[in-house]
């Protein structure tokens, strides 16, 4: 699993470990695997031209003892200093000693658009908001140049905590980070500022629980339920999915296709576009009698397509099993009925409906998603896996927030969430937490997106028919 930890974790690990330390010896481990990186994205060092932005503090002075690194290799290395009275005075008599210099002023421009690889040092994990305005006009050129750009720990200008970006900020090809993951290189926004991510081992212990969390392969492998000898239908689990209308018969069958793939042992569908159902998926438990009626199940997938049919979504609120809310779902649910649950309710909002529910703009989600999924999960009681070029799930109990490391941008597609609420419903009919369900639900989904995709563009239809082959791919 990978983790990342707030700034402040990571500053009290760094001072536990600096004072067990000869002086200095934390800032080498992190600069020796900074110029390593460098190294390897240049491919050859001698003859290459650098170019440091170096801002005041320890960010500036990794930057500036990883340019003497690469100047000893034979790299032409320049410094840019933003603030040359708080220059990191050892970092910067490094740089000098190897035969590297610094830039006046005038003459940024002119190096900046000649430089093979950019080494941004302008701003530590501890910034807030936008660049300056002088870093931020140097950054301009930066991107005119044709140079790859390294980000020392956190693309400068992006939020480390929150992976908010509240102004300009520098976009990097590669992101080489300290310790541990931040927060901000694994969530939208932020993370599509810091390009591919390196991490390094510096020996920190980081005590406590993670900020965010994101499951790989052997994770969601451990989590799969798997049939045995003397499993059923009935003990793999039924999952029930009240969705569609005459409106939008498809919802209805997509959500089906979807749990049919999901472990379940069996899919109960309850609603008008049962017809429509059973002509693509004739395995479907069918009932028009209203989800009270429709027989035991295990958890249950309400809203997708659902129009106006109030009635079926407090039906099933009322259920005594887990309850997956989607799409007209969430629009029709009543906030106390949610909170006044006993079981576990898993709420799946896209930015636009998750701002619905919070009441503010679709741009406030989409710049915040961690406070945004952090505040819905807490008002409704309820988990949350927020839709999205990130997709986050928050427990409503705190904790770590986990974020879906895999999809592609072609799964922006229609139904696509509909096939997700039923894989993901039918992982929560199979005994899976809240929490689990949304994560892998979220994962094999988007697999199957990049799987059925190939690079191309794919229909719901097809990522559905892909789950299969993610699943054997996490199981193998």
């Amino acid at each position: 699993m990978r983790t990342a930890y707030s700034v402040e974790t990571v500053r009290a690990a760094e001072r536990e470990l600096m004072a067990r330390l000869p002086e200095g010896t934390l800032m080498q481990r992190a600069v020796a695997g900074l110029a390593a990186a460098c190294a390897d994205l240049l491919g050859r060092v001698y003859g290459s031209r650098v170019v440091l932005l170096v801002g005041s503090g320890d960010n500036g002075g990794d930057a500036l003892y990883a340019g003497a690194r690469l100047a000893r290799r034979g790299a032409g290395v320049s410094a840019v200093l933003l603030d040359p009275e708080r220059a990191h005075a050892g970092g910067l008599a490094a740089l000098r000693r190897a035969g590297g210099s610094v830039v006046p002023a005038g003459r940024a421009e002119q190096v900046i658009l000649r430089a093979d690889l950019v080494l941004d040092g302008i701003v530590g994990i501890g910034g807030k908001g936008g660049l300056r305005a002088d870093a931020a006009a140097l950054v301009a050129v930066v991107e005119r140049s044709r140079a790859a750009v390294v980000a020392v720990d956190l693309p400068s200008g992006v939020d480390a905590d929150s992976g908010q970006v509240r102004g300009e900020a520098v976009r990097a090809d590669l992101t080489v980070t300290f310790g541990t993951h931040k927060p901000g290189l694994l969530i939208d926004p932020a993370r599509e500022y810091a390009g591919v991510v390196r991490l390094v081992d510096i020996g920190l212990s980081l005590p406590g629980e993670a900020e965010i969390e994101a499951l790989q392969h052997a994770d969601v492998a451990g989590l799969l339920p798997v049939p045995g000898a003397e499993s059923d239908k009935y003990r793999r689990g039924v999952v029930g999915i009240a969705a569609g209308s005459a409106r939008y018969p498809g919802a209805a069958v997509l959500a089906v296709a979807g749990a049919l793939r999901g472990g379940a042992g069996a899919v109960r569908y309850v609603g008008p576009a049962g017809d429509a159902v059973i002509a693509r998926f004739p395995e479907t438990l069918v009932s028009d009698q209203g989800p009270a009626k429709a027989g035991r199940v295990q958890a249950w997938v309400v809203g997708p397509g659902a129009g106006d049919d109030a009635a079926s979504v407090a039906e099933v609120l009322e259920a005594e099993v887990p309850v997956l809310i989607d799409a007209d779902g969430l629009r029709l649910a009543d906030r106390d009925a949610v909170r006044g649950r006993g079981a576990p309710t898993l709420m799946t909002p896209h930015a636009g409906e998750a701002a619905a529910l919070l009441g503010v703009a679709r741009e406030e989600v989409e710049g915040a998603r961690l406070e945004s999924v952090r505040e819905l999960a807490g008002r409704y009681g309820a988990t949350v896996l927020l839709k999205g070029s990130t997709t986050l799930v928050a427990d409503s109990g705190g904790g770590a927030v986990r974020v879906n490391p895999t999809g592609t941008g072609w799964l922006a597609t229609a139904g696509s969430g509909d096939v997700l609420s039923g894989l993901t419903g039918s992982l929560l009919a199979a005994g899976l937490s809240a929490l689990d369900a949304g994560s892998v639900g979220a994962y094999l989904h988007g697999l199957a997106g990049r799987f059925a995709s190939d690079g191309g563009p794919v229909g719901a239809g097809d990522v559905a028919g892909a789950v299969g082959e993610a699943w054997r791919d996490v199981r193998g």
